[in-house]
């Protein structure tokens, strides 16, 4: 007989503790751009901060520690400047592509 496990007793998964590297930032972004969502978006970014310390990419970002939490909330949909200024803090880049690529 099969052992059945029900999904919501499961823990939520934090993909903070895999996001090491830029190489791992950068290809977690790269993935969550190709969903075309704004909150997801926000809430990949506040996974990449809260691994290099929410507090150290606010400073780097130029903007509180409360802003950058507001900012990257799940559900929020952050402005261009503050998504690039994040992206800067953490070494990486939005790149664009062709579509047909």
């Amino acid at each position: 007989m099969e052992k059945r496990i029900n999904a919501a007793d499961l823990p939520d998964f934090d993909a903070a503790p895999y996001l090491d590297s830029k190489v791992a930032v950068a290809a977690y972004l790269t993935d969550i751009l190709g969903a075309n969502d704004a909150s997801l978006l926000a809430a990949a970014l506040g996974d990449i901060a809260r691994a290099h310390g929410m507090t150290e990419i606010a400073k780097s970002a130029g903007i509180t520690r409360e802003a950058l939490y507001k900012a990257l909330r799940p559900g929020s949909a952050p402005r261009f400047d503050t998504v690039n200024r994040v992206c800067a803090a953490l070494g990486v880049r939005l790149v664009v592509q062709p579509l047909d690529a």
